[in-house]
């Protein structure tokens, strides 16, 4: 059984001391015990409200307010210390649970292929995320197994096309089975019910329920290998979007996505998923407004 280190950390300023935690999968929780049974129905209801900031009188230089939203049950949670993993002595699949429940929310590309002979693939990736605006391109990431291939991986490798669909909530169900490991000649279309609408600049459909849909071609494939090995256990595509669909229904007058409307869900730890709640805005500081403050504080 490999172990994981903790670190303890008893105040501040206090020697470290660690002790050896099992890392076997039967000591791992990252979801609710709760059986779902149990749980309050889904509330159907927008989630999404637009509130203060937390700490809206906050100032430069004040790090962690003293007084604010969450700041002292924060501050003081720090006496319990902190828990540190040496990677190289952990197994992958641990690996896997701590970073996947860490990182979040994780956005979803629900994205749709074809193979090199045009069998159609649609499954959802959390490794994904947006990279640039110009030029305009995505990111997303394949965990790959020694057992079989990753179907979306080699379709878009070989024909170097792709859809990434955004995920909302009213077919959140439909798209989470799209991620069965099934057979390569299973069609998820067929098992999703979800509808394919043709696509403008590239081959594979797009889902017509997606309320952003965005075609894409390969820019770069690069695979990854671990230190000292010569096996590829993950591949990066970077893809360059062509054509963005958007339905109108969730747009502003400004021409941007309403997060309201858009309801799109994300990825947590285990099976759990996210919807988007309250949101805040924080502006951008500018610099000739902070610009004497930040002198003084640095002492030029």
């Amino acid at each position: 059984m490999k172990f994981a280190t903790r670190a303890l950390l008893e105040g501040r300023g206090a020697v470290s001391r660690t002790r050896q935690i099992g890392s076997s999968p039967q000591n791992w929780k990252f979801y609710s015990s709760t059986p779902s049974e149990s749980r309050p129905p889904f509330n159907a209801a927008p989630s999404f409200n637009l509130t203060r900031s937390p700490n809206p009188q906050w100032k430069a230089g004040e790090g962690l307010p003293e007084v604010g939203v969450g700041a002292r049950q924060w501050k003081e949670d720090e006496q319990q210390g902190w828990s540190t993993w040496n990677v190289d002595e952990m197994e992958s699949r641990d690996i896997y649970k701590v970073l996947t429940s860490a990182i979040t929310p994780r956005p979803i590309a629900f994205i749709s292929s074809l193979s090199a002979s045009g069998v159609p693939n649609l499954a959802p990736f959390s490794y994904f995320s947006m990279v640039s605006h110009n030029p305009p391109m995505v990111s997303v990431s394949f965990a790959l197994s020694p057992k079989r291939p990753k179907d979306t991986r080699e379709n878009i490798e070989a024909t170097r096309e792709f859809v990434v669909n955004i995920i909302s909530e009213p077919f959140a169900e439909a798209a989470n089975v799209c991620s069965v490991e099934a057979p390569a000649s299973v069609d998820e279309w067929t098992i999703s019910g979800l509808t394919r609408e043709p696509s403008v600049t590239v081959r594979p459909p797009r889902v017509k329920e997606s309320a952003v849909s965005l075609e894409c071609e390969l820019f770069q494939m690069f695979d990854i290998k671990p230190k000292n090995s010569e096996t590829t256990t993950a591949s990066v595509a970077l893809g360059y979007i062509k054509t963005i669909h958007i339905r109108n229904a969730v747009l502003t007058q400004d021409g941007v996505v309403d997060p309201g409307k858009l309801r799109a869900i994300s990825r947590l730890g285990g099976t759990m998923y996210a919807r988007v709640g309250e949101g805040f805005e924080i502006p951008r500081p500018s610099w000739r407004a902070m610009k004497d403050e930040a002198e003084r504080m640095s002492g030029n």
